[in-house]
């Protein structure tokens, strides 16, 4: 299996703080060889760049604002942002979106955010990190209005069915597969979704610490969610679709490059 490259998961996460170099190592003794982490805040987006550097051509970060944090959202926050992004270890504007399943923050002040981080991306030419839950019609309306001025994106940690897929990719986006795929419970759409998936539009993440596989097999004592879980998902993937798993470990690796214009080492 090729390198793979987890392009979403919480490092900064309080779980980590007694463990993260070690999280990191066992992650690449897995082979998952390079890691993107996300920003949630402006405070949470700071932390992961810093972080990044720590590990330099192995951590990458994103910078952004999740919708439940998007009523604490105004200029300052814009500057803030655009400051990370000036790093080239800063790939994406994101997690930005709207999640109207929980509503932390009013819709309104969701919807602002969400177009005024669309309009980031398009400015600086990073893609966009996408979150959505229970907001599709929404979410895709905006995304609409930008995507011509949008480097492009991927809907992260996509969870729908089949019908919110092809719209994703009729918008030419990526798609994010993480554990949700090994739900049982709640993944059955996905499951019938994902070979629809062009292999040219396929990334994969965890979202450590949440989404742990519930197939693991022994399940971790803990239940935290981990990068180096990352190849099983990509093996589950790989027989729900009926395609060799190097097949997508390799495509996954390419378009995770492609679209946050990482270099191999060497390059």
């Amino acid at each position: 299996m090729a390198d793979l490259i987890d392009i979403g998961l919480n490092l900064t996460h309080d779980s980590y703080d007694k463990d993260r170099d070690d999280v990191i190592a066992q992650a690449n003794a897995a082979g998952v060889s390079r890691m993107i982490v996300t920003g949630t805040s402006v405070t949470a987006s700071v932390q992961a760049a810093e972080l990044c550097l720590a590990h330099p051509g192995m951590l990458y970060s994103t910078a952004g604002i999740h919708p439940h944090h998007a009523s604490q959202f105004d200029s300052h926050s814009i500057e803030a942002l655009s400051r990370l992004l000036e790093s080239d270890a800063t790939v994406a504007v994101g997690e930005c979106g709207l999640d109207y399943f929980r509503n932390y923050s009013p819709q309104e002040d969701q919807l602002r955010a969400f177009e005024a981080q669309l309009e980031l991306a398009a400015a600086t030419g990073k893609p966009a990190f996408l979150h959505q839950r229970d907001a599709h019609t929404d979410m895709l309306s905006l995304i609409k209005r930008h995507r011509a001025s949008l480097a492009g994106g991927v809907a992260h940690c996509f969870t729908g069915d089949a019908e919110q897929l092809a719209a994703y990719v009729d918008l030419d986006l990526y798609i994010g597969i993480t554990g949700w795929l090994c739900d049982e419970r709640r993944g059955e759409a996905l499951r019938q979704a994902v070979p629809q998936i062009p292999l040219d539009r396929l990334l994969l993440e965890t979202d450590a610490p949440y989404l742990l596989p519930r197939d693991l097999d022994p399940p971790p004592k803990d239940r935290r969610n981990e990068p180096k879980y990352l190849p099983h998902i990509a093996k589950r993937l790989a027989e729900i679709i009926e395609l060799p798993v190097a097949d997508i470990a390799n495509a996954a690796t390419a378009n995770a490059e492609r679209l946050f214009a990482l270099q191999r080492d060497g390059d």
